[in-house]
Parts: C-alpha cells; structure tokens; sequence
C-alpha cells in the first residue's frame, strides 16, 4: 500500500508557519523535522493496536523511508546519512516514550516534553495545546479516514 498521501499531510502539518512563529532563529530542516516526528508519534500513539500493528509498522517503514531520500536530497554521503537516521530514529523512539502517557499528563510535564525536543521554540504554552488539539483531533476519528484521505489530520 502507498502512504505517500498521509506523509504528504504530515509534511504540511510541519511546514505551517504559525508552529515557527516563536522560534528564536530561521527554522532549519532539523527544526522541521522534529516538528514532524511529534506529529507522527502521536500518530502512533493515537492508533496503536494489535488491529493496526501491520499497518502501522508498513507506515513506519514508510516515512523513515522518505525521510532517508530527504535527507540524501539535502546532499549527505551515506555514513553521515546512516548516522543521522539512527540519531533520528533514537529522538523519535525517545518522542514516543515521552508521550505515552499525553493524554493524563499535566501541563507542566507537557511543556517539558515539547521544550526538551524543540529547545529553540519560545512561546511552548502554544505548541502544548496545539499538540493537545492534534491529539484530540486525531482521537475523534479511525486510521482508515486518515489514510484514505477523508480527512486531513
């Protein structure tokens, strides 16, 4: 199955302007690409289950995939570019566990999430609840309406 459609969606969830607003500095493609890891990781926290496990694994697969061609189209040999996928990988995995529990956490533990991933962003209160809306958005609604493109997410 192509998923080429929901990355699409998560590329313009990550390039909305309003998200860099408070950034102390020009955002970089580093920059992005952590935004884009938080929207995948509540992604997958969001639809994880053993109905969804294959089909979450092929999107994984799917997105780091397209991640690699990124950043070869940035010009990385390729040992750099096996390093900075583990690197990627490992803040992503670390993202994941980080936000296990979003949905019991208090503000305040929140922000230290978000600041401890994006520690270049100012105005964190604002990133918090626009993570707490993507949350809720996404937990509104099936796997299948997000892959089909019944909705953006």
């Amino acid at each position: 199955m192509n998923y080429i459609y929901f990355y699409n969606k998560l590329i313009k969830l990550t390039t909305n302007k309003t998200l860099y607003k408070s950034l102390d500095k020009q955002d970089s493609f580093n920059d992005r690409l952590l935004v884009f890891l938080l929207h995948f990781a509540f992604f997958l926290k969001v639809f994880k289950s053993e109905e969804n496990e294959k089909k979450l694994q092929e999107i994984y697969d799917f997105n780091f995939r397209q991640l690699e061609l990124s950043i070869r189209e940035i010009g990385y040999g390729d040992q750099s570019i096996n390093k900075k996928m583990k690197d990627y990988i490992n803040v992503f995995h670390a993202i994941v566990s980080d936000i296990h529990f979003w949905d019991t956490l208090e503000d305040i533990k929140k922000r230290e999430i978000i600041s401890k991933f994006l520690e270049n962003f100012k105005n964190i209160e604002e990133l918090v609840d626009y993570f707490n809306n993507y949350y809720s958005n996404l937990s509104k609604n099936t796997l299948n309406s997000y892959l089909k493109s019944v909705i953006n997410p």
